[in-house]
């Protein structure tokens, strides 16, 4: 187990997939150690897993075949253990067996609904619509990390705008895709079209920057809603916010998110340490 989890297996590839996403992470794996929490690291890979099929498969047949595959996967996994190298480490810990079947059904389920939805038609639309799938996440998530009686609500929130947040760093790239990064209201006060989508103008950048300003005020909220953050979503949530802040003060916003931000250095290092006390802290309460 702890072999293939430090990367003498298969399951390191999805490990790999899922640190190219987000590098941060690298310096929590400091303090979540795999070889201790194994299903914690498998957690975070199954997410993106879930995520890449959901998001980044162009064809919703293609995407809907493979999140078929993982809904019958983990519907079946707490009697079989599973067949895939994810599952496996998962199903190999009490807490898998300690989670309820809906919760782990309810993200791949969640992306099946949502693989064909258009543009949301304002911010809190498009907030609602994108938290039934990372709501989940962050549900399963915070049951994981802390038990099936922990609040996931800020967990929840958080997720949802980390979402937004990088859709919106994808702007150009998803101008053709039926659901657009921006809402329908945002384009039409600013009067953009998808084709202006991929050209840098005034336009874009106040639309961009409106988005970024509805983010934020959203984002000052979640510590309201209460509960705890893996050290993971800690992270993410972090570096999201501190490039949300970033992009909102810079004259071309959107090519300040494709920049993205730092994950390394000391700093980084003592944020993700922070993070781990708080689990630890929680988690010993």
């Amino acid at each position: 187990m702890s072999d293939e989890v430090t990367g003498h297996g298969a399951l390191q590839s999805y490990i790999d997939k899922w640190l190219a996403v987000q590098p941060q992470q690298r310096m929590a794996l400091t303090f979540v150690e795999p070889n201790k929490y194994p299903g914690h690291v498998a957690l975070a890979a199954l997410e993106q897993e879930l995520l890449s099929a959901a998001y980044g498969i162009r064809e919703p047949h293609v995407a809907a075949t493979k999140l078929n595959w993982w809904a019958e996967e983990l519907n079946g996994a707490a009697e079989t253990g599973g067949r895939h190298p994810l599952t496996r480490v998962l199903f190999d810990d009490e807490r898998a067996h300690a989670i309820s079947k809906v919760r782990w059904l309810a993200p791949v389920l969640a992306a099946m609904a949502q693989l064909e939805e258009g543009t949301a038609v304002d911010f809190s639309a498009q907030l609602n619509a994108a938290s039934v799938l990372h709501g989940a996440l962050a549900v399963l998530e915070t049951a994981w990390w802390y038990g099936e009686d922990a609040s996931p609500m800020r967990a929840e929130r958080v997720a949802t705008l980390n979402h937004l947040l990088y859709a919106l760093r994808r702007l150009e790239d998803d101008a053709e895709r039926d659901r657009l990064p921006l809402p329908m209201s945002r384009l039409a006060r600013f009067g953009l079209s998808r084709a202006n989508l991929r050209v840098p103008s005034s336009a874009r950048d106040q639309a961009i920057k409106a988005q970024l300003d509805d983010l934020q005020t959203a984002w000052a909220e979640a510590p309201l809603l209460g509960g705890p953050l893996s050290v993971f979503r800690s992270l993410e949530a972090g570096q999201g916010q501190r490039l949300m802040r970033k992009a909102a003060r810079a004259g071309a916003p959107l090519g300040v998110l494709q920049q993205g931000a730092s994950g390394t250095g000391f700093f980084a290092t003592l944020r993700a340490w922070r993070a781990a006390q708080r689990w630890q802290q929680q988690i010993a309460a």
